[in-house]
């Protein structure tokens, strides 16, 4: 008997009818982009008809929707959800306000945690090990990441391997999966050519089906058997049970944009002509905030303000020399922003979301800088549960904790905030209403004291000034020109923060024109922070403000001083300025090498200043190490004194040999 190929092609209605009560259904879509419209819909639309399928678990990675109503804010009739484990529940506000009124049963989860948590499903696995969410509100020590009173099975462990703390996420089976893609075939096959994104639809679309469930995409055409390319379809029809084909206007790519061929990678555009930012709070941020970017390092940059330093980026010309990321899955090109966020244009290729948490988890993250709605004294940062509203983690933890450096941006208040900048200077023309430095977060989404164990370095920006995450808890290290300290920082918060000797933030941060960033990224004005007092045999050297990310930027340092050093025609003593001095905490034995390798050819004496406390004690800590004696000063007047009475020394008992230089060249 002959067996008919069977043609998945159904209408929404009729895919939705397969949902039952009771059912855990999973969807996709990243904040408002790759969300299957269509098929929410007609969830909507089944359930206020017949009020069928009910009491419905959710499970979701980013949210979905527009916050008003559209994606899984469809989902919010009374009796249609009974629990919902999701990564953010600020893009469908009347659900969590149901979850807030102890109406469902919630969970808020690490983004990456659920994305790969449908893995741990496809595969048939119990759940999850990861040490994502450790000494935050998902850790169950602190809350197991329940959102009300109405929820407490745990879901959420802590095991120790190996001595190790790890959290166990416990995996929750899943019925139904409802994802998109662009094109299918009768069978089912998948591809996604005018998506933006690819998200998690293979690991869903196999955690339903290999749990015996039904998985529903959504497309915008069908095409004949044969056509698609195998290396083209992203999900293959073995896994799936219903094709439906959407019009256009619940199929747009996200809700404020129809289509754009450059966001879906099938094009290449000109980035030059992106829109400038306008000089405001939101560029002050994002351009200070870019002063921390890693040359040739891998970023991810949050929604919201940080979502300014891609804009920055392309604006500097520093685009081709770092290679920004989203969560979503985007690597490479320009960022996109608004509606579009998470996609890019000119993106090298694209990833499955599971895969990047992978990547990101494992420390492939150079740096990140991601938003903050509040912060402690301890350097804890709150972006998940505040002002009575639940927005969420989203992949902010995940990103957050594996990072190897962290920027958190945003202004310094909130609520009507209004500044102007004038002359090189910011004026607040009126204050925010809400304070964003509070003596304790309201949850903990971000763990300061977890970072500094973990030796993380963590800098806080805002459009006046500058924080650092020291071992006392919050540092003030820079402030913006116009801004005075008494005024418009310490009555604005609601503990006082450790003051040392900030500095003035970069004067080119406040200057309607290019900031010539590119040129202190790559390093190639460090030879202008070198002199040298021939009568004194004195090398100066200024790394006042100077970072060192990577091991490149010791490198092009030893360079310029050694450049320095041969001009001299013989050792020098050398005087080094470290205010305002940063450098990564797993460099500082590097950086040390660099010191004993200068000591050894080219110094005669070294000292060197710097006010930070913290820092001096680092570098005495690394040059000890190595057997060299630190010199490390805090007033500039000590150090010079040093340097001179070297000098006077040198010179008086002839130790001061003009071929050492030359042999070691």
């Amino acid at each position: 008997m002959a067996i008919m190929k069977k043609n998945k092609v159904v209408t929404a209605d009729e895919a939705i009818a397969l949902v039952s009560d009771g059912d855990v259904v999973t969807t996709t879509g990243f904040v408002q982009s790759c969300i299957p419209e269509a098929l929410h819909a007609a969830l909507e639309r089944r359930f206020v008809e017949s009020q069928h399928p009910a009491g419905l678990t959710l499970i979701m990675t980013a949210g979905a929707g527009d916050s008003k109503g559209l994606g899984t804010g469809r989902l919010h009739h009374e009796g249609l959800l009974t629990r919902v484990i999701a990564a953010n529940f600020g893009r469908m506000p009347k659900v969590a306000e149901a979850a807030k009124d102890n109406k469902i049963r919630g969970y808020n989860l690490p983004q990456g945690v659920i994305s790969q948590l449908y893995r741990a499903c496809a595969a048939g696995q119990p759940g999850l090990f990861s040490k994502v969410g450790l000494h935050t509100y998902v850790d169950p020590r602190h809350g197991g990441a329940k959102v009300n009173d109405l929820t407490t099975e745990d879901i959420v462990k802590v095991v120790e391997v190996d001595g190790e703390e790890w959290l166990f996420y416990t995996a929750t089976k899943i019925d139904v999966a409802l994802i998109r893609g662009t094109s299918a075939d009768p069978s089912g096959n998948i591809t996604m050519e005018k998506e933006s994104l690819t998200l998690d639809c293979l690991a869903q679309a196999m955690a339903a089906r290999n749990n015996g469930g039904v998985v529903i995409a959504q497309v915008e055409r069908i095409v004949d058997d044969g056509f698609l390319l195998p290396k083209d379809v992203r999900v293959p029809g073995i896994l799936v049970d219903c094709v439906v084909v959407a019009d256009a206007e619940h199929h747009r790519m996200n809700y404020g944009v129809m289509h754009d061929p450059a966001l879906a990678g099938q094009i290449r555009v000109p980035v030059t002509g992106l829109p400038k930012m306008k000089l405001d709070a939101r560029k002050i941020i994002a351009r200070r905030a870019a002063f921390e970017l890693p040359p040739n390092g891998v970023v991810n940059l949050g929604v919201g303000a940080p979502e300014g330093i891609a804009a920055i980026a392309n604006e500097e010309k520093v685009t081709p020399y770092i290679t920004l990321t989203t969560e979503a899955g985007i690597v490479g090109g320009v960022l996109a922003s608004g509606s579009s966020f998470g996609a890019a244009r000119n993106a090298d290729c694209v990833i499955d979301q599971n895969q990047m948490f992978d990547f990101y988890d494992g420390g492939g993250l150079d740096m990140t800088c991601l938003g903050m709605a509040e912060c402690d004294e301890a350097g804890n940062v709150n972006t998940s549960k505040f002002g009575g509203r639940l927005n969420g983690c989203g992949g902010f933890i995940n990103i957050s904790q594996n990072a190897r450096s962290v920027v958190f941006a945003g202004t310094f208040t909130v609520g009507g905030l209004d500044i102007a900048v004038e002359d090189g200077k910011v004026r607040i023309v009126q204050e925010g209403k809400s304070k964003k430095f509070i003596r304790q977060v309201e949850q903990n989404t971000f763990s300061g004291p977890f970072a500094q164990t973990r030796k993380q370095p963590v800098i806080y920006v805002t459009e006046r000034c500058v924080f650092q995450l020291s071992p006392e808890g919050l540092e003030l290290i820079e402030v913006a020109p116009g801004i005075d300290i008494e005024r418009d920082i310490l009555p604005h918060m609601e503990f006082k923060p450790i003051v040392r000797a900030p500095r003035l933030m970069d004067p080119r941060i406040f200057r309607d024109e290019p900031m010539e960033l590119l040129s202190d990224l790559l390093n190639l004005n460090l030879c202008e922070r070198v002199s040298y007092d021939a009568s004194r045999n004195i090398l100066f050297l200024n790394l006042e403000g100077f970072t060192v990310r990577t091991k490149d930027d010791i490198r092009d340092l030893q360079e310029a001083i050694v450049n320095g050093c041969k001009q001299a025609g013989k050792r020098v003593n050398s005087v080094v300025n470290h205010d305002g001095f940063k450098i990564s905490e797993a460099l500082y034995d590097d950086y040390a090498e660099m010191i004993e390798y200068l000591m050894d050819n080219y110094y005669a004496t070294t000292t060197r200043y710097a006010t930070n406390g913290f820092l001096r004690l680092k570098m005495q800590e690394a040059l000890k190490k190595r057997g060299l004696a630190p010199h490390v000063f805090e007033r500039k007047e000590d150090a010079h004194h040093f340097a001179e009475r070297a000098a006077e020394h040198n010179k008086a008992f002839g130790e001061d040999p003009d071929d050492s230089v030359a042999s070691a060249a």
